[in-house]
């Protein structure tokens, strides 16, 4: 890890919190960006590394708003060290992470350890997404106004879902009056209860209990009614179903105030994967058809899901080698995602790379306030947390490589195109793939 002035010479610069998008220079100096010049060459000072960005981009940090680094508690799947190095070797210079935790994330005590540890870790920067109730069981608030105050930028119980309405509302009043987010984990437990993958042919088939979609689309439903009258920010956690895109769309038509996010997965595979019972496609919520996937293309095109989430989930070898029901949902993400989201969005003629790079910098910043740090952009005088990614280079997923601790991912040995091939926060190189690639030719 190595840290001077740098020079992105001739990268396609993508900054859509600038409106940026041309061939140009961008300078680094004592980890701030000194000079933006689309369009321009850069003089370089005298020291400075001189990176040929030539048929790359160069784009502010990636940022995601949802992953799981299990710490504290769950630190055989993963921890904050091992965690930030699966989002840094996926070109992410910005991770939040969600509050399901052992202990959960409800106390002021636990944000500032895991912010502590993040610190430690001396890798991606960290931000914590606190539980909105106490233990994340709907039932009591957990002190959010004091979780804020430690620095916590959003609030969630993941993996729960607010099941009393009267909560919920409690909830949305009170992230209204902090100016911070509530990210919903859809799920209406009673209508899944049981259910471990889609209801349909699949899984009457395979003889495993449904999860219909109504469970999640009818959470989405009552929560925007709910908060019509608020005005809180109200984000929908990775969404696996068509209808619950159209319900956000529907609202945002009507000016409530809420988003929406999808992740790869759910773009790119459907319940067929589960055959076999194959539990490293067991998923929360569910995978579902060709057709969701479609509506949930579509609603990314239309701006009705305008953000993209890993939903970095990860387990051990032997949690996910249990028999399909007892095994846990999720997958990890972190260090595969972007040419996922290639694949699934610019391949498929869905989204250009400059908007698809958009949904993982300016809007995720925006969601959890991180633009207040400067975070989500390229501008001068900003921290420069640069993510430059060559869009051709192809490569194979191979799992057994990932910087995470665990090893659950469907897409091992996929084929994909795209990948970051430089990772830099706040001007330090914490990845460096360009000088093996210049090596190599």
């Amino acid at each position: 890890m190595s840290r001077g002035s740098i020079l992105f010479r001739q990268g396609r610069i993508l900054d859509a919190a600038q409106s940026i998008d041309a061939e140009g220079d961008l300078l680094v100096v004592d980890g701030r960006v000194a000079k933006i010049a689309p369009g321009r060459r850069i003089d370089a000072p005298e020291g400075a590394r001189v990176v040929d960005c030539g048929g790359m981009f160069v784009a502010p940090g990636l940022i995601d708003p949802h992953v799981h680094l299990r710490e504290p508690g769950g630190e055989a799947k993963e921890t904050v060290k091992t965690g930030t190095a699966s989002a840094v070797a996926g070109g992410f210079t910005t991770v939040c992470c969600m509050p399901n935790t052992n202990p959960a994330i409800d106390t002021v005590t636990t944000v500032r350890y895991v912010l502590q540890a993040a610190r430690e870790a001396a890798s991606a920067r960290v931000f914590v997404v606190a539980a909105a109730t106490v233990g994340r069981k709907g039932e009591q608030l957990a002190p959010m106004h004091a979780m804020r105050d430690a620095g916590a930028v959003a609030f969630s119980d993941d993996g729960e879902c607010i099941m009393n309405p009267a909560m919920m509302r409690r909830v949305l009043e009170v992230c209204a009056s902090l100016g911070k987010t509530f990210m919903q984990h859809c799920q209406d437990h009673v209508l899944s209860e049981g259910g471990v993958m889609n209801e349909g042919a699949v899984a009457t088939r395979l003889g495993l209990l449904p999860w219909p979609r109504e469970a999640e689309e009818i959470i989405v439903e009552r929560d925007v009614r709910l908060n019509r009258g608020i005005g809180a920010h109200y984000h929908a956690q990775h969404l696996s179903s068509g209808g619950s895109a159209a319900i956000l769309r529907r609202a945002r038509a009507e000016g409530i105030r809420c988003s929406g996010e999808a992740s790869p997965h759910h773009l790119l595979l459907t319940d067929e994967a589960c055959e076999g019972y194959d539990t490293q496609a067991k998923m929360n919520p569910p995978l579902r058809t060709r057709r969701d996937i479609a509506e949930l293309k579509a609603a990314i095109a239309d701006g009705t899901i305008d953000v993209l989430a890993t939903d970095h989930a990860p387990h051990t070898a032997a949690e996910k080698a249990r028999d399909f029901a007892s095994a846990p949902f999720g997958i990890i993400g972190l260090d595969c995602a972007l040419p996922l989201y290639a694949k699934a969005l610019v391949d498929d003629g869905v989204i250009g790379w400059p908007r698809m790079i958009e949904l993982m910098t300016r809007t995720p910043a925006k969601l959890c306030g991180l633009d207040a740090h400067g975070l989500g952009s390229l501008a001068e005088g900003s921290p420069a947390d640069v993510t430059v990614i060559d869009p051709n280079l192809e490569w194979t997923i191979q799992a057994s490589q990932f910087a995470s601790k665990s090893r659950n991912c469907p897409f091992d040995g996929w084929s994909v195109r795209g990948r970051a091939v430089m990772t830099v926060i706040a001007g330090r190189v914490h990845l460096d793939r360009h000088a093996e690639l210049c090596a190599q030719r």
